[in-house]
């Protein structure tokens, strides 16, 4: 699950309406967090952010899929996310807020 440096900076500079993130690579890929949640990843320089059922429609909608490691039979509750939204950072804001309130969720 190896990503790109470049890839990396681009997606951090695309959630820069967000507001402040950090990184930590995990598993050869890297978690995306805010206030010590992780509600993003990037691994295969693919970017994916953290979905439940308060925003799983936006994903389904665009025919996207969960991300699914190899040897597990259960899909994590991170989706990857349609090009045209990372290239819009207002539209990728409005993504990352309701993927960062489904880490919130989780966590209660």
């Amino acid at each position: 699950m190896a990503y790109s440096k470049e890839y990396l900076d681009y997606i951090l500079g695309q959630l820069s309406l967000f507001g402040d993130v950090q990184t930590k690579k995990m598993f050869g890929g890297v978690g995306i967090f805010h206030d010590g949640l992780m509600f993003g990843m990037i691994g295969g320089d693919i970017f994916r952010l953290k979905v439940d059922e308060s925003n799983i429609a936006d994903y389904e909608a665009r025919g996207m899929q969960p991300y699914s490691s190899g040897n597990k039979k259960k899909s994590m509750p991170y989706w990857e996310v349609p090009a045209d939204v990372i290239e819009d950072p207002e539209l990728l804001k409005v993504w990352a807020d309701k993927s960062y309130q489904a880490a919130v969720k989780a966590k209660k």
